[in-house]
């Protein structure tokens, strides 16, 4: 589905052009090679969300909180999550 340049496409799965996190799991998920930039920032993220989610004292926020995830994951370009705020 990507190229080999480890680049989605720009079609239905990307947002004018931008690579998310979510697009970096279906790579790595394709067997597709990602590069040392790419792996940080999956890992930034995934440390971020659980530290995040353990952060809420009632379910209404946990879920509040998680569906924000999510929106992060798939609307953010995944170079955001190379900043700092998220190691």
């Amino acid at each position: 589905m990507f190229p080999k340049n480890n680049q989605p496409s720009k079609d239905k799965n990307t947002l004018s052009g931008i690579v998310s996190i979510n697009d970096l799991k279906e790579m790595e998920f394709n067997d597709k090679e990602l590069t040392p930039q790419q792996h940080l920032a999956l890992k930034n993220y995934d440390r971020y969300r659980v530290k995040e989610l353990n952060k809420q004292q009632t379910e209404k926020d946990f879920h509040k909180t998680y569906l924000q995830l999510q929106a992060m994951a798939n609307l953010t370009p995944f170079e955001d999550f190379l900043k700092e705020e998220y190691f």
